[in-house]
């Protein structure tokens, strides 16, 4: 007996549902749970959590930050790169900031609590903080030796063509003092909170300055990762921590620098990624060999 059309549809409808759901529902989740117990993964699979005495501290895949209750860096310890998961390295936000190269413009409310900074003004004001920090040169390219972006919204007489008839530094507000003082021979102005200078026909410059073309301070020191989580950081980095670790805990640099490179993982396979050094484990050998004082 054949059946109806829509039946024979429905009943193979049902029985894919079956099959996949054997196959993808209990199936595969079962198989990956027999992959994660091998010897070698089951601790991954776990979390890769680091314990100490009993207590867990962390995990191996996640970074966390190395600050006190005031969310300034603890100088006995390495520092990790910032993140922009949640609050910081929360694993149940991971994301990325999804602000990028053009984000040069702050945005200046007369509320400040409704102001947000655009991703240059955080790199500099992260590089400025490191360079303090670590006794390095924090300048880069298009940020204010005041750790804001180096931006004017210039005004020009046609337009886009012809002469500047005015140009104000987006990113600062009274009372700093413009990062230049003039502009193609015009006064540079401060920005005024809530003032669109772009909707008001002016063309954003950035301008470089004087800064070193390669910055002391490394990119991943002043840039979230992608997910936010990434517990490395890279040896450039590390290597302008040592000399500030090494004094806070009145150790030999040099023998902080061999503790940094026995860390230093290499490429995946030798040729994918970039060497990184793992915080989390490294502080923790600091705090094992150099006890604070």
């Amino acid at each position: 007996m054949r059946l109806p059309t829509w039946l024979a549809q429905h009943l193979a409808a049902l029985r894919a549902l079956l099959v996949f759901t054997v196959l993808l529902g209990l199936a595969y989740p079962l198989a990956m749970v027999v992959v994660g117990r091998i010897p070698g993964l089951a601790a991954r699979t776990d979390g890769s959590i680091i314990e100490i005495d009993g207590r867990p501290v962390g995990s191996a895949l996640i970074g966390q930050s190395f600050t006190d209750v005031n969310a300034n860096p603890v100088p006995r310890y390495f520092q990790s790169r910032p993140s922009a998961a949640g609050d910081g390295y929360d694993p149940t936000a991971t994301s990325a900031s999804n602000l990028g190269p053009e984000d040069i413009v702050d945005t200046i409310a007369a509320d400040p609590d409704e102001s947000t900074r655009s991703l240059l003004t955080q790199v500099c004001a992260r590089s400025a903080a490191i360079g303090e920090l670590d006794g390095v040169d924090g300048r880069r390219p298009y940020c204010t030796a005041g750790g804001v972006g180096a931006v004017l919204a210039v005004f020009r007489r046609d337009g886009l063509t012809g002469p500047v008839t005015r140009a104000v530094s987006v990113n600062q507000t009274a009372p700093a003092a413009p990062f230049i003082a003039r502009y193609d021979g015009v006064l540079v102005e401060l920005a005024e909170p809530g003032v669109d200078y772009r909707a008001a026909g002016a063309t954003i410059v950035a301008v470089r300055g004087d800064a070193p073309a390669e910055p002391a301070v490394p990119a991943d020191a002043v840039t979230a990762s992608a997910s936010g989580l990434d517990p490395h950081i890279s040896p450039a980095y590390a290597r302008i921590q040592v000399d500030r670790v090494a004094r806070e805990r009145g150790a030999d640099p040099a023998r902080i620098r061999r503790l940094v490179q026995e860390h230093t993982t290499g490429r995946v396979l030798g040729f994918m990624g970039a060497p990184g050094v793992n915080v989390l484990e490294l502080n923790l050998a600091l705090d094992e060999q150099f006890p604070a004082r």
